[in-house]
């Protein structure tokens, strides 16, 4: 009798670069912000590359985790992603961009010549194309034979922000800390070693909004990954990747500040947390068996690290697409032009990003969302480009009980939030934010439960 961690054993690569861009650049995120571009700079804003194979060949899986914000336009992010699967020969289900979400950082757009710190914005991001191309052939490079392992703990730092407005006259939901609610405090870390032993990266599957910074703050930040990583690195020696969970409705209770240490404490509970976890697992390439009783005041169960002898080896890769419905929203030429004979600036913030959207989807009444899954032995990731709320996670997961799921937000894109339907009767921002009608969430968990079914396919 043995206990083993959910497990890969294969090829793997990893590299990383810096992508902060200069003090200057457009970097308004909020519409209640009074300014439009960045001061200062709180932390660096990094893209980390990490590449997995099968020992025995075969296209690898590369998963590029970017510091960033949001794409808007997603035609922009398509872009990059024509690039990259060009350049390195790769089929589409075998490429993943994740963003950590920072409100903090320069916006994934066109740069506008009417906006200040456009020109370093437009700057900026023709380098940040040109780092990831480099980023990828970095690691793609480099590989070295390694295990995966995934452990699994809890963390208190993400709280439900669907709070009932206390203006008895206002019969809708703000967004900010919910005394009452019950967020998900799921916390999965995974450690990838070499065949020393030695730590090469530490992957941490979170769901949480990094919106600690907001519309007070005039720095670059990465929110609360930045300090996440730097704990964990200390710790590790070894770069930490950030995979954002389902969290449409979590943040961190303490939010919307001003103050980068408030973002930096946040970081620094989940980074105990996953190094908690860390500690807890036994030496890599192990598992904990049953080694027989002793007779003492008590018959003891004795149980040993023993090294482990077979590791799965397998890696697949499925995109599927989702037929989701749209609003009824206006066409993207009628949201520019309310846009432009708007004079408030935060009305004038939702319109460009609503008019965004619309370009994005086009003026039909449906979508085709892309969903992504990959295996990597024992365990498995799944996503797409929009914000579900947690309930996706924790279905999804009781229906793959004995496997370790990664559920992402905002993968490949960025496009709206996933709200569950009985939300739809409700006055809340990510409903009326969302382009995508009701019932899209649930189509969208059967969608990635089917794309788990089958990278596990065969077994």
């Amino acid at each position: 009798m043995a206990l083993q961690l959910p497990a890969f054993r294969g090829r793997f690569g990893i590299a990383r670069f810096d992508i902060t861009p200069p003090v200057g650049v457009y970097s308004r995120n909020w519409g209640a912000a009074k300014h439009d571009t960045a001061e200062s700079i709180h932390r660096p804003l990094g893209l980390t590359v990490l590449t997995f194979a099968e020992k025995s060949g075969g296209p690898p899986l590369v998963f590029l985790d970017a510091d960033l914000g949001w794409w808007r336009p997603l035609t922009l992010f398509y872009r990059l992603q024509k690039c990259l699967l060009e350049e390195f020969s790769l089929p589409s289900e075998r490429l993943i961009f994740g963003l950590s979400h920072t409100h903090a950082g320069p916006p994934l757009m066109e740069a506008d010549d009417s906006l200040p710190g456009g020109e370093l914005l437009q700057e900026w991001l023709d380098s940040f194309f040109e780092t990831a191309v480099e980023t990828v052939r970095d690691a793609l490079g480099d590989p070295f034979s390694g295990i995966l392992e995934w452990g699994t703990g809890t963390c208190d730092l993400a709280a439900v922000r669907d709070f009932p407005d206390p203006d008895p006259d206002r019969h809708r939901m703000i967004c900010g800390f919910e005394p009452a609610g019950e967020p998900d405090d799921t916390l999965w870390v995974g450690r990838l070693t070499d065949e020393s032993g030695k730590a090469r990266a530490t992957i941490v599957n979170y769901a949480c909004h990094p919106t600690t910074l907001a519309w007070e703050n005039r720095a670059i930040s990465p929110d609360y990954p930045g300090a996440m990583r730097e704990l964990v690195e200390s710790k590790t020696g070894a770069p930490t990747l950030f995979f954002l969970g389902a969290c449409g409705e979590l943040a961190p209770r303490n939010q919307y500040v001003g103050d980068t240490e408030i973002a930096d404490r946040n970081g620094r509970q989940l980074g105990f947390a996953a190094l908690a976890v860390l500690e807890s697992l036994d030496s890599p390439g192990t598992e904990f068996e049953y080694a027989g009783t002793v007779e003492s005041g008590a018959p003891l169960a004795v149980w040993k690290s023993q090294p482990r002898g077979e590791f799965p080896e397998t890696i697949s890769a499925v995109r599927r697409m989702v037929s989701l419905p749209l609003k009824n929203w206006p066409s993207a030429a009628e949201l520019e032009n309310e846009r432009a004979a708007n004079e408030d600036r935060a009305l004038e913030e939702r319109l460009r990003r609503k008019r965004d959207i619309r370009r994005t989807l086009g003026d039909g009444d449906s979508f085709d969302l892309p969903i992504y899954a990959w295996r990597m032995g024992d365990a498995a990731l799944v996503g797409c480009c929009c914000e579900g709320y947690s309930i996706l996670q924790k279905e999804i997961r009781s229906r793959f009980p004995d496997r370790a799921i990664f559920c992402l937000n905002l993968i490949n894109g960025s496009i709206g939030y996933l709200p569950p339907a009985d939300l739809y009767d409700v006055d809340v921002y990510p409903v009326w934010q969302t382009p995508f009608d009701r019932g899209c969430l649930e189509n969208v968990i059967e969608s990635m439960c089917d794309a788990l079914s089958d990278v596990f396919a065969g077994e």
